[in-house]
């Protein structure tokens, strides 16, 4: 029995051709500058994002905290959607090892900032206050359904935070998921930022890896914060091999993503008894059940080799390389079937 594995697009496998540029990669010491493909994945990346330079990391997370200390100081406030990933699945990280409070405002269903609520956030100059440091958006927004911010969305941030002086960071995880919805490069979105981060190792289906981007001096700081978290990597260019390959054959393909995620959502908004949480705007499909058990929905439907998470009273699948249409019409045809025999 075939397994469907729509839990997260960080399920994916690489590709032969990927697997091939890892093991044939040119490598050196990246700790001392000298690994030839990680200086070239760090240059590709920094181009795409419209950045001055770029540094590899291990993860999303890594990239995300590094980031943070790298534009706060101990004791700062980083603002935040109160449905934000750096704020409930990065192991508090700010917190524990920054020193940094995360203080929240409320996404839309969008995954919007209130900018209001922003506006009010932002500390003023008072020894009573921690200082506000920076402000974070997430692009797509994972929580929020994989929902993509357009320029504009991002532009009405950006003006706010030069209102307050204050940076911006991108935690763009799946930003090319969001550019490629947009029809948009990447650098398009990037550029509100001062800081952006993506990942490798979800759509673009790489084992391992994240890239941070920014100005000069703030790549140059990040450098010491990956260090210090332990990120200084040496032969990394086995990592960095699988992301040069990505850049140049897997960004284009997430558009069929998007498409059997569209395919899924379809087919599950015709069960009786679902209703979509929302309707899909990239490669994440959220829905809800009425008078289900959601847990013994996942068993049967796991029994049937489809794997799926429950995230808070509600199923989400992830479509990713490796899945096809046909998996996606098996997983819809397998809820249809289980809701016939009442779940």
């Amino acid at each position: 029995m075939k397994t469907i594995d729509l839990r997260s697009d960080t399920v994916t496998l690489p590709p032969p051709e990927m697997r091939r540029a890892i093991a044939e990669a040119e490598l050196g010491d990246d700790v001392f500058g000298g690994d030839p493909t990680v200086n070239r994945l760090e240059a590709m990346a920094a181009k795409l994002m419209g950045k001055e330079a770029s540094v590899l990391t291990t993860s999303g997370t890594q990239s995300n905290l590094t980031a943070m200390l790298s534009h706060c100081q101990r004791g700062d406030e980083v603002i935040v959607g109160d449905e934000a990933h750096i704020l409930h699945f990065e192991g508090g990280g700010a917190f524990a090892l920054g020193g940094l409070g995360l203080r929240t405002v409320p996404n839309d269903e969008q995954g919007r900032l209130d900018l209001t609520e922003v506006r009010r956030a932002v500390r003023g100059r008072d020894v009573h206050f921690p200082p506000t440091g920076l402000i974070c958006v997430e692009n797509t927004h994972n929580r929020c359904g994989g929902s993509v911010l357009s320029a504009a969305d991002l532009a009405a941030t950006r003006a706010l935070a030069d209102e307050c002086s204050l940076p911006v960071h991108l935690d763009g995880a799946r930003i090319f998921n969001a550019a490629v919805a947009l029809g948009v490069p990447a650098s398009q979105l990037a550029q509100y930022a001062d800081s952006v981060s993506f990942s490798l190792c979800k759509g673009l289906a790489c084992p391992i890896g994240s890239v941070l981007c920014g100005s000069h001096e703030f790549i140059r700081r990040a450098r010491r914060y990956r260090k210090m978290l332990g990120g200084g990597m040496r032969q990394a260019g086995i990592i960095a091999a699988a992301g040069v390959y990505a850049i140049e054959n897997m960004i284009d393909r997430l558009a069929e993503d998007h498409e059997n995620a569209r395919a899924l959502a379809e087919g599950l908004s015709a069960i009786p008894g679902i209703t979509l949480a929302p309707p899909p705007q990239s490669n994440l499909v959220f829905f809800t059940t009425q008078g289900w058990d959601l847990g013994k929905l996942m068993l049967r439907l796991g029994g049937q080799g489809i794997l799926c998470l429950d995230e808070g009273g509600r199923i989400r699948m992830v479509t990713h390389y490796g899945i096809e249409r046909e998996d996606v019409e098996q997983a819809a045809a397998a809820v249809r079937s289980l809701a016939a025999a009442g779940a």
